[in-house]
């Protein structure tokens, strides 16, 4: 063992000497941020990038390695190249949070990380931004800056699918007028005395450059002209238990992905609207059972909670429909 590798495992020593023991956990529910449409800067926050793709919690215990994404499902079939990255590790006992994201250029695209599901071999990367367990000890209580900084000294981050998130402790509405140039999604900002909450909290905000969010699909429009498989997707949220229409998405689609897509809605068609009736379409109109989320695209909400010029991005796996509400700024 060398000199650094040795001083690092003392300073992750003593920074878990009083941490609590517990057994590897087999689920780790994850910490959500909030939307705020308040800038700021302040040195009690720490400034991370929004990156746009699949959030993966990954737990290893020994040989077992399991990547998992926010609502369970298995990843590891998807991404095997994160898989055997993990494995790579001389750790063998820890809990990461991270996202899983593909680039277009300089820009996560979450449009490009859906062709891993088609076949297609996009590289992808595990960008890692938190330690929920580590040797035996729940890591979850410290605050988010102590968890950063034992999470790169127990990780290894020399194998190219691993990304360390790195983050700003400074200058929040600077850092985020640069995110929005650059064409970006947003930023992170966490408080660094939080610990990790494993909830929605106001410890964690979204500041966003762009307006995406997840929609459920509640039906499609029959296509027009030369176009094939369908015309629009109708999409909606959940308020107060009902689905809530929020508009026709109908650009963001190649012929493929309007066959494919296609093929999979007319196995959910059913008579009724999902939709509670306020002002829903009426010609050409298939209504599906709500199964599906679609990532979305757009460029303001108004005011009667329509989407205006919305994009399709994607399907999502990665979320239960009925946890899919309209993101309001708190």
């Amino acid at each position: 063992m060398t000199d650094v590798e040795t001083g690092a495992m003392a300073a992750r020593q003593d920074e878990t000497l009083t941490l609590p023991r517990e057994r590897h956990p087999e689920w780790v529910q994850p910490m959500l941020a909030t939307l705020t449409e308040n800038y700021f800067s302040d040195p009690a926050w720490i400034f991370e990038r929004k990156l746009d793709g699949i959030r993966a919690l990954a737990f290893r215990d020994g040989k077992r390695i399991r990547l998992l994404s926010r609502n369970k499902l298995d990843l590891a079939g998807s991404f095997p190249d994160v898989v055997e990255a993990l494995a790579e590790q001389p750790e063998r006992d820890f809990v990461v949070d991270g996202e899983v994201v593909a680039f277009e250029g300089g820009m996560t695209s979450f449009s490009r990380l859906q062709r891993r599901g088609m076949g297609s071999r996009v590289p992808v990367f595990y960008y890692l931004f938190d330690i929920m367990h580590l040797d035996g000890k729940n890591t979850r209580e410290l605050p988010v800056i102590a968890r950063k900084k034992l999470l790169r000294e127990a990780i290894d981050f020399s194998p190219r699918a691993l990304r360390f998130t790195t983050h700003r402790t400074t200058f929040g509405e600077r850092y985020l007028d640069e995110a929005c140039s650059k064409r970006w999604e947003g930023l992170i900002a966490k408080n660094t005395s939080s610990p990790y909450e494993g909830r929605r909290s106001r410890n964690w905000l979204k500041l966003k450059c762009v307006n995406e969010q997840e929609l459920v699909i509640g039906g499609f429009t029959d296509p027009r002209g030369s176009r094939e498989g369908f015309g629009a997707l109708l999409v909606g949220y959940y308020e107060n238990g009902e689905l809530r229409y929020g508009g026709a998405v109908g650009t963001g689609f190649d012929r493929d992905l309007l066959l494919s897509l296609h093929e999979k809605l007319v196995k959910l068609e059913q008579p009724e609207a999902p939709f509670a009736r306020n002002g829903l379409p009426r010609k050409g109109v298939h209504w599906v059972r709500p199964k599906l989320v679609a990532q979305v695209g757009f460029a303001e909400w108004t005011r009667d909670g329509k989407l205006r010029h919305p994009r399709f991005l994607g399907l999502r796996t990665d979320k239960s429909p009925k946890d899919v509400v309209r993101e309001r700024p708190k």
